[in-house]
């Protein structure tokens, strides 16, 4: 059973349908095409149907889906027979095949090149480079046959028009080493297709190639006034080869060989030149020149292959005249062109083409051609060599992929892969001789492959130990025999034609058929059916073949059998000084007196290598993809039945579903069996403990009441009807469900598990690495700061080592602590006064770092200045300090100096101020000092100063009525008290546990007697002393620019 294929797909085993019909075995086939899936099995065998489209299905992603497993355990594929054959190679050292059958278009070439596809893709994991290339050159030879073999069909694009049968050599490890290819009946004619629809016979030099109605309408008076044209089966174009030429070569080639950029221009290729067609010629030149150069063609070889292309496309146009009994070429330029495309001499090219050299006896007499003698001789000059130039293309890859030195004794088996892409059978309007040979290849094979499947059958039935039943089947060797037989058979009886003295002609076959074959139950012809009108008199026969009934015209029989090419245009071969082509023609040799054997005919040459084939093909494990066409017109959605059921009737395809059916339906290996449905009984579930795989099997099939619809082989367990097999699949995939939940389930836990151990594992890392790190910066911080004691600088010069991330905080706090320590040790020995001015300076320090240029903190801040600045007047200011001190109660003066001030009536007037830890007083220092107005302490908010070097400072009171004052009369002139004054509010403020808002801005805003203003400082270089003017918004202080 294959996986991931629901029935809405259908069956994916034609084995496994209900009931063994047509109808059931057509809508199955139907039914899958239209759901896209375009592979079917019939036990071992894969059924294709064509999709007419490109499929993302043969990718690398696929390609490792199949790798490595069993037929049933993925949906039907190409890839799992390609896997399968190569495992049977690889695992069991036997020698392996895979059949490809089918009729034209039904997609056999595009097959094999999956399946080769594959093989490449699965060989060589070592990526040796010899195998690398040996697989290449496999891949390229496609390439190269497939434009010299194939062409253009109104049925298919790419019609194969020769069989190939080719070997891939693997060595024991199961990586190719080489190959071989045999190829079969190249159709040779094709490559002389001459007008458009038309094209020469032996009978008739313009034979239409198509069917063709034509409507003519008359008016009322019996007048042509027009018409209409229906065409039928127009035949196909000449090989890819010849258009690639053309269109693709570059213009400098195309001028050597003399040969236009038309196809239209050259009789044979007309045809195809006027055919609209997809293929894109002029990509495949590159594609097959680069694909020679890979196999290892030389630049003389390649140069030689397009040479006699085109000294075939020149023959085409070679036009013969008479000039009374004389025959005559009427284009005779061509002739020295055809002369130095075959590098020989043009009167010895003329000589071949109009005289055939004919001894007798000793004498040697030249025999002029007649015009149709002369025609003849040049199409088969044509085809001989073209069919030349193919093999001896196959022979020349075969010279370089096939396997050398290889000594099994020390390399070990060399085993074998065979891949047959063979034409399909033929049933034309017009069957002649090509189609007979095609149609006994396709008896031969559809012989064996019943005769194979049925052994294989009977094999594994006596293998297993399983009684064996007898099967009835068609047997197509009484069919086989009609052909072949000897002496009897219609090869036998044309050979005999042939071989007669005298003219024989295709009619005297006829009556020579007639009379050797007339009680034949498949064969028959109008003398001897006279009642049947589709057969002619003295042309047609009918052979009955599996496939159907089949006329062939004896039309062309007699001489396509002899295949005559005359002995001088081999000797003109074989004469030529291109060493290539002088290689293609050894019997060229021969002298003109020269007794040889009679050479054997093309339907000898055919059976023998037919014979050869099967006798081969036998010889290995074969494995089959059945073709099949779904319709004419190549549509991707269109499933023609009539077609269709001819198909699979004559591919003996429901034979097949019956031969796998007689007995049992399915067989599978007791251990695949087991991990397949193991899960179904509670015995085998997870694992057994019973004596083997095949008494586990037992128990579980018993559990499951399907015990009668068994039988247990030594290896295998057989089962007879598809519904055991459906009963199976259905209790599993219900398992399956509760096995995925209960397996997430146990996953997830395992997954939260090892989730909690990692990060258990991780913690822990991190905590003993976190102590590490934390003990190495302790250690590295005590041996750095163990002395700072007894340092000069008490360690301030010390580098402080880098801490982890964790100890960042800590480092800050460790900095802090050594800092206070470090600031202690330098005032521990300070007096009281001294401590004082060290908290104001700090003060200071963080609130104006950065936001003021000079903050006095250099100097030595005394506080009072009344008494330094005024000299004069500093009794007068003693005597009234005292009295305040009295008055008012204050421990001492925080500060005082000189100001200038505004006062309510917005005037400026020179104050003395006095800061004490209770007050501050607004002093007349020209009324010895009268105290004008105090301020308690507790009522000021904060201060604003400028961010210059004015000595500006307002003081903010609770009642709005701000006091505006700017510091002067300083001694030495110059110094600023401004960082001063702010310090020691602020230390003052910090002792008492309240808060002081100092303010650094430029203008400062502030209330004047309730009324908001703003101060301004400007500078003037005029200016001698600071002073305040009135402004619109508020003051200006003005302060000197110097």
């Amino acid at each position: 059973m294959a996986e991931h294929e629901s029935l809405e797909f259908g069956k994916a085993d034609f084995v496994l349908l209900d009931n063994v019909s047509l109808e059931e075995f057509m809508a199955n086939l139907k039914l899958r095409f239209e759901k896209g899936r375009i592979y079917t099995y019939i036990g071992e065998v894969v059924v294709s149907v064509n999709p007419y489209r490109a499929m993302n299905i043969y990718g690398r992603d696929t390609i490792e889906q199949y790798k490595g497993r069993e037929l049933y355990e993925q949906p039907p594929h190409l890839f799992a027979i390609a896997d399968a054959a190569y495992k049977a190679m690889k695992r069991r050292n036997k020698d392996t095949c895979i059949v490809i059958s089918g009729e034209s278009g039904a997609g056999k070439t595009e097959a094999s090149k999956y399946i080769m596809q594959y093989i490449a893709a699965i060989t060589n994991p070592s990526q040796r480079a010899e195998v690398e290339r040996v697989k290449n050159m496999l891949l390229k030879s496609n390439c190269v046959l497939e434009a010299f073999g194939n062409a253009k069909t109104n049925r298919n694009d790419n019609s194969s028009r020769f069989g190939k049968y080719m070997d891939i050599n693997f060595d024991f490890k199961g990586d190719p080493i080489g190959g071989h290819i045999n190829n079969y009946l190249l159709e040779k004619s094709n490559c002389v297709l001459e007008a458009f629809g038309n094209a020469k016979t032996n009978r008739n030099d313009n034979s239409s190639r198509f069917g063709k109605y034509m409507d003519i309408n008359f008016d009322f008076k019996g007048d042509p006034i027009g018409g209409h044209i229906n065409n039928y089966l127009l035949e196909k174009r000449s090989f890819h080869s010849f258009y690639q030429l053309v269109k693709g070569a570059p213009d400098a080639q195309l001028r050597s060989l003399h040969i236009q950029r038309d196809p239209t221009a050259y009789t044979y290729i007309k045809v195809g030149g006027q055919i609209k067609s997809s293929i894109n010629d002029s990509a495949d030149f590159k594609a097959v020149t680069d694909a020679m150069k890979v196999i290892g063609f030389t630049t003389e070889e390649i140069q030689t292959v397009y040479k006699i292309l085109a000294t075939i496309l020149h023959l085409g146009n070679l036009k013969f005249g008479s000039d009374g009994d004389v025959t005559l070429i009427e284009n005779s330029k061509l002739v020295s062109i055809l002369g130095d495309l075959l590098s020989t001499k043009d009167e010895n090219v003329e000589k071949a083409l109009l005289y055939r050299t004919v001894a007798t006896g000793r004498d040697v007499i030249d025999k002029q051609h007649t015009h149709q003698e002369a025609s003849y001789g040049r199409d088969a000059l044509a085809k001989a060599i073209y069919e030349r130039l193919f093999c001896w293309i196959v022979g020349r890859i075969n010279d370089i992929i096939e396997v050398k030195n290889y000594d099994v004794r020390v390399h070990g088996k060399n085993t074998v892969i065979g891949v047959l892409d063979i034409y399909g059978f033929e049933i034309f309007q017009n069957n002649s001789f090509e189609q007979f040979c095609i149609n006994y290849c396709n008896e031969k094979l559809q012989q064996l492959f019943i005769q194979l499947v049925l052994k294989q059958e009977q094999e594994e039935y006596q293998r297993e130990g399983i009684p064996w039943k007898h099967i009835d089947y068609f047997n197509n060797q009484i069919i086989v025999d009609l052909v072949e037989q000897q002496h009897k058979g219609i090869f036998a009886v044309l050979d005999e034609a042939c071989m007669n003295v005298g003219k024989v002609t295709d009619e005297m076959l006829l009556q020579a058929l007639n009379g050797k074959l007339a009680k034949h139950a498949h064969y028959t012809s109008r003398k001897l059916s006279p009642t049947d009108k589709n057969l002619e008199f003295d042309r047609d026969f009918r052979i009955r073949h599996y496939a159907g009934d089949v006329a062939y015209s004896v039309v062309g029989f007699i001489d396509k059998n002899k295949d005559t090419l005359f002995q001088d245009f081999k000797r003109l071969l074989y004469n030529s000084s291109n060493p290539v082509l002088k290689a293609m023609w050894p019997e060229g040799k021969l002298s003109i007196t020269e007794v040889t054997k009679r050479p054997l005919t093309a339907a000898t040459l055919f059976k023998n290598s037919m014979i050869s084939l099967v006798e081969n093909l036998a010889s290995k494990e074969p494995y089959y993809v059945r073709c099949i066409k779904p319709n004419e017109v190549k549509s991707p959605l269109l499933f023609e039945h009539e077609r269709c059921k001819h198909q699979v009737e004559y591919l003996g395809l429901l034979e097949n579903v019956r031969v796998r059916r007689a007995g049992f339906a399915n067989r599978q290996i007791y251990p695949r069996f087991l991990q397949r449905y193991k899960m179904i009984s509670e015995f085998t579930w997870p694992n057994h403990d019973l004596p083997s795989d095949k008494e586990a099997v037992k128990r579980l099939l018993q559990g499951c009441g399907f015990e009668h619809d068994v039988a247990y082989g030594k290896t295998k367990v057989f089962i007879r009807t598809p519904r055991t097999i459906f009963s199976l699949e259905e209790q599993r995939a219900e398992m399956v469900k509760r096995i995925v939940l209960f397996l997430q389930k146990v996953w997830r836990g395992t997954l939260a598990r090892m989730h909690y151990r990692r990060m258990r594992a991780a913690l822990i890392i991190i905590r003993a690495y976190r102590r590490y790190k934390v003990k190495s910066y302790i250690r590295e911080v005590n041996q750095r700061f163990k002395n700072v004691r007894g340092m000069k600088d008490h360690g301030k010069h010390v580098k402080w080592p880098t801490p982890p991330k964790v100890l960042r905080k800590f480092e800050e706090a460790l900095r802090n602590i050594y800092n206070r320590w470090w600031a202690w040790t330098l005032i521990k020995d300070l007096s009281p006064e001294q401590l004082v001015q060290i908290r104001a300076k700090v003060a200071t320090l963080e609130c104006l770092k950065g936001q003021r240029a000079d903050l006095g903190l250099q100097r030595a801040w005394e506080g009072n200045y009344l008494k330094k600045d005024s000299p004069g007047t500093a009794s007068s200011f003693t005597l009234i300090s005292s009295d305040l001190q009295r008055k008012d109660k204050f421990m001492r003066v925080l500060f005082s100096c000189n100001v200038r001030k505004i006062n309510r009536f917005n005037k400026a007037e020179d104050r003395a101020l006095l800061i004490t830890d209770r007050h501050l007083y607004k002093m007349d220092p020209v009324k010895q000092y009268k105290p004008m107005k105090s301020i308690p302490l507790y009522n000021v908010t904060g201060v604003s100063i400028s961010p210059g070097k004015d000595q500006l400072v307002v003081f903010h009171t609770k009642d709005n009525r701000d006091l505006i004052v700017c510091l002067q009369g300083m001694v030495p002139a110059g110094d600023s008290r401004i960082g001063e004054l702010v310090g020691t509010l602020l230390s003052h403020f910090k002792s008492e546990k309240r808060k002081l808002q100092v303010n650094i801005v430029s203008p400062i805003h502030c209330s004047m007697n309730g009324r908001k203003c703003t101060v301004v400082v400007e500078t003037k270089i005029n200016q001698s002393q600071p002073d305040f003017t009135k402004s619109r918004s508020g003051y200006i202080l003005s302060v000197p620019g110097n």
